[in-house]
């Protein structure tokens, strides 16, 4: 019987310019036992999607920072365009109602997994920005995106998101512990 080795994902953050890269490590874990998996596959690898996003005032990069309490200090000087976080989360959220779409919500929830992004131009608020994506790798559990937004003078945003179709009651689990946790550390303290 062959020996299989299982992993388990640790994320972390890697920030440089308008690039942004999350990793994925890789750590020893026990095997866990098989589920039945229900994302459509054939209908999840034809997933293609082309939509505007017009950008609000409320999503840019000195708003956002003015709300955060490291970033208050000068989030003035900032430029007036979309925060990268806010460019990260529109289209995320767009490549997971796709692929929610094609997952069966009872028994799994759509998760992010592993986001390359290049912001690659300024987005000032009320611009439209037209966005392109479509399914380009299936894994057993997965799927990668390539995104491209543009707005009306050029490229704004180019790369990769990879999304899983996640064990709902598994997830779920996991973070009931946290929270449980969280709650016996508050009430020590």
């Amino acid at each position: 019987m062959p020996k299989h080795r299982f992993f388990r994902a640790a994320c972390f953050w890697s920030v440089s310019c308008t690039s942004v890269n999350i990793v994925l490590l890789r750590l020893p874990m026990q095997p866990q036992p098989t589920r039945q998996h229900f994302m459509n596959h054939q209908q999840v690898s034809e997933i293609c999607f082309e939509e505007t996003y017009t950008v609000p005032t409320d999503q840019t990069a000195r708003s956002l920072f003015t709300r955060l309490p490291h970033g208050k200090h000068y989030a003035e000087t900032l430029i007036e365009c979309l925060a990268t976080g806010y460019l990260i989360a529109v289209v995320e959220s767009i490549c997971i109602r796709e692929m929610h779409r094609q997952i069966d919500s009872a028994v799994e929830v759509v998760v992010g997994r592993t986001i390359h992004l290049e912001h690659c131009g300024p987005i000032p608020p009320g611009a439209t920005i037209r966005l392109q994506g479509w399914v380009e790798r299936l894994g057993q559990r997965s799927a990668t995106f390539c995104i491209r937004a543009y707005d009306d003078h050029e490229l704004v945003c180019d790369g990769k998101v990879t999304l899983v179709a996640a064990d709902r009651a598994s997830m779920e689990s996991k973070i009931a512990t946290k929270v449980n946790d969280l709650l016996k550390t508050d009430v020590v303290s």
